[in-house]
């Protein structure tokens, strides 16, 4: 898929053209698109604002020379053995 999205990114001239500031205001974009879906419990706006933001990190991580499943990757063993809490409906990492 990650391809797929790549080689989109690319006919349309975004990887050419495009900048990461300009993939960073699209990804903000889509993030409050995201946050209305959850407000609103809109389903099948929640599932478009996922993929829509995954699209745009993976062409923002090709920018930076990098695949979606490296930096995927790299965060997992970041969080792994990561010890914390649920506070709030969020885990809070130990510090």
């Amino acid at each position: 898929m990650e391809k797929l999205i790549l080689d989109w990114a690319k006919e349309k001239g975004i990887l050419d053209s495009g900048t990461p500031n300009g993939q960073l205001l699209k990804l903000q974009e889509e993030f409050f698109e995201l946050s209305d879906a959850i407000l609103e419990k809109d389903g099948d706006g929640i599932i478009d604002g996922i993929g829509d933001m995954t699209v745009v990190l993976i062409i923002l991580a090709d920018m930076f020379g990098l695949s979606h499943t490296e930096c995927l990757a790299y965060a997992y063993n970041q969080i792994k053995d990561r010890k914390g809490k649920m506070e709030n409906g969020t885990f809070v990492k130990d510090v």
